[in-house]
């Protein structure tokens, strides 16, 4: 019975140690604050998640529906790319908070509040979720590969797979180093799009007046369609986790109630400015497809389209030159592997706070890695030669995120909410209420762009 007993109790330590593991353990905590710094100082220490938040908000999966918007109704949608980004801003920093102040992620507190299987359905739908957000990074750094150095598309993708080893460098030399390269590729985007719209002279009062909402994006079914996939291209479910989870490198006293004010107040900050970057961002992506491309009925659902317009003087006028061209693909892959880099520390967090998986991080990560390039891989082979068809697979892949949106954004919601969770950093009623009204219209008009694109209304 002793032997028993202490086999039993063996169990039970391993599975309080396993269920109690930091997130990200290797890089929980691992930043140092300094004291009695100055403003300037402790945001520079905080500045960093953010930004790796901010890629999920602008990858490849939002560039062909931000510029078909401008492209189709000028300046007019532009209202939405503003709310869009608002309503991240909120989520993001709830995210932030609920990991600064429980010491957990999103993914380890949704399973430790469901029994067994629902922990495992949940489990799974995070997976699917991770797996559907890969593939527009996937299918955008494969193309941009293509387009720039002629490299096969499938042989792009499976380049794109291996970028999984250059994380394992990165994570060697720090999460500092993975922020500043994420930093930079960030800025390789922005400016190319900021010389492409700066070259494209757009209208500056269509701009202002884009921003501010009309009674058409309502009445006008086509235009509400397309805001609907602005919608749901912006607000990612893994960003969510990722948010609960990396806003915990920097070291916190959770027994100091000033430091985790603190911590929770330059989070805040610090995602509120990437994000802000972000939407300038899907701003100059819609005005460029504006400037460039209303009235011209040009075809623009694909990659290729776009990069090919933008060298043709016949679409774009005499702005038009393969230098556009190139840029173009450089932002795309640029991209592409600043979503991937954050594509994989999702899916170690969802893996480990769900089923609380403990394997080397080498293998965790490749496997993470190969789960989302896998089904990418066999479709681009089974339609080997129709990049049109591959693509596609980015739109079904966005409906499915639309789908998984409310498994996270719910828990959320309800975990910062909760006072035996948050204390007194639990939301306030404003933010509450706010939360609430734009999780059931997410959800309302997710559930409509889901039904509009099966062809049932």
């Amino acid at each position: 019975m002793q032997e028993a007993d202490r086999v039993a109790l063996t169990k039970q330590q391993l599975e309080e140690a396993v269920a109690n593991s930091k997130s990200l353990d290797e890089l929980n905590g691992s930043i140092e604050v300094p004291e009695n710094s100055g403003f300037w100082k402790t945001l520079k220490t905080f500045t960093g998640p953010g930004i790796l938040i901010a890629v999920g908000y602008m990858d490849p999966g939002n560039w062909i529906t931000s510029i078909a918007g401008g492209s189709q109704f000028k300046y007019k949608l532009l209202s939405v790319v503003l709310i869009s980004s608002l309503i991240a801003m909120l989520l993001q920093s709830m995210a932030a908070k609920l990991g600064i102040v429980s010491g957990k992620d999103l993914a380890q507190l949704t399973r430790e509040r469901t029994s067994k299987r629902m922990g495992i359905l949940l489990w799974i739908i995070a997976e699917l979720a991770i797996m559907a957000t890969d593939i527009a990074e996937i299918i955008g750094s494969g193309i941009a590969l293509e387009l720039l150095f002629n490299i096969p598309l499938i042989m792009g993708i499976i380049i794109t797979a291996a970028d999984v080893l250059l994380l394992l460098v990165l994570m060697k030399l720090g999460f500092r180093k993975i922020e500043a390269i994420v930093a930079t590729l960030v800025a390789v985007i922005l400016l190319v799009f900021l010389y492409e719209v700066v070259l494209a002279k757009p209208d500056t009062l269509g701009i202002l007046n884009g921003y501010v909402p009309t009674h058409s994006i309502y009445t006008n079914h086509s235009m509400l369609y397309l805001s609907l996939g602005i919608v749901g291209a912006t607000v990612m479910p893994h960003d969510l986790y990722l948010g609960s989870s990396i806003s915990q490198t920097r070291r916190v006293d959770r027994n100091d109630r000033k430091d985790v004010a603190r911590a929770v107040k330059f989070s805040t900050i610090d995602s509120n400015i990437q994000l802000i970057i972000a939407f300038v961002v899907n701003s100059l992506l819609l005005i460029l497809g504006a400037a460039l491309f209303f009235g011209t009925n040009s075809s623009l659902g694909r990659f290729v389209d776009l990069f090919n317009a933008l060298s043709n003087k016949q679409i774009v006028g005499a702005i038009a030159s393969p230098l556009l061209s190139m840029l173009f693909a450089v932002a795309l892959l640029s991209s592409g592997q600043s979503s991937t880099i954050t594509g994989t520390l999702s899916g170690q967090i969802i893996m480990e706070g769900f089923i609380r998986l403990k394997m080397p991080l080498w293998a965790q990560r490749l496997l993470t890695r190969l789960l989302s390039v896998t089904p990418v891989l066999i479709f681009a082979i089974y339609y080997h030669g129709s990049e049109a068809k591959i693509e596609n697979l980015l739109t079904m892949s966005q409906v499915f995120l639309s789908i998984a949106l409310p498994f996270a954004i719910i828990p959320l919601v309800l975990f910062t909410s909760d006072k035996k969770i948050m204390g007194e950093f639990a939301n306030k009623n404003w933010v509450k209420y706010t939360s609430w009204f734009a999780t059931i219209v997410l959800i309302l008009l997710n559930i409509y762009l889901i039904l509009q694109t099966v062809g049932i209304l």
